[in-house]
């Protein structure tokens, strides 16, 4: 079942702007579009704290069986251990608004 590590709010520049909260990180972040991407390897979406640290990066993706385009993030940081935390960008449950996206992690059992 998928948790929700936080909250954002897609801007007009294409970024969005929210919280990333764990039990030990509760931290503003900005994902910001690459405007210096070079190859696909590279994100399409760079994410920075509130103090502009980075700590991880977005690329979009299209799901197999839905064909809907999403954002998949990996987020890194000494506060995650040695593993990154894969989440991807969704509709928040119970938002009319469209703009409200859920950093959804689904963990490996």
């Amino acid at each position: 079942m998928a948790q929700a590590l936080g909250y954002v709010t897609k801007k007009d520049d294409g970024g969005y702007e929210g919280t990333l909260a764990t039990i030990s990180l509760k931290k503003r972040i900005r994902i910001l579009p690459n405007s210096t991407k070079e190859t696909d390897a590279q994100p399409d979406y760079r994410v920075y704290t509130e103090d502009r640290i980075e700590i991880g990066g977005g690329w979009n993706r299209t799901g197999k069986v839905s064909g809907n385009e999403y954002i998949s993030l990996t987020f890194a940081a000494p506060e995650f251990g040695a593993h990154k935390v894969y989440a991807n960008l969704g509709r928040a449950a119970g938002q009319d608004d469209d703009t409200v996206m859920a950093i959804l992690w689904n963990p490996r059992d």
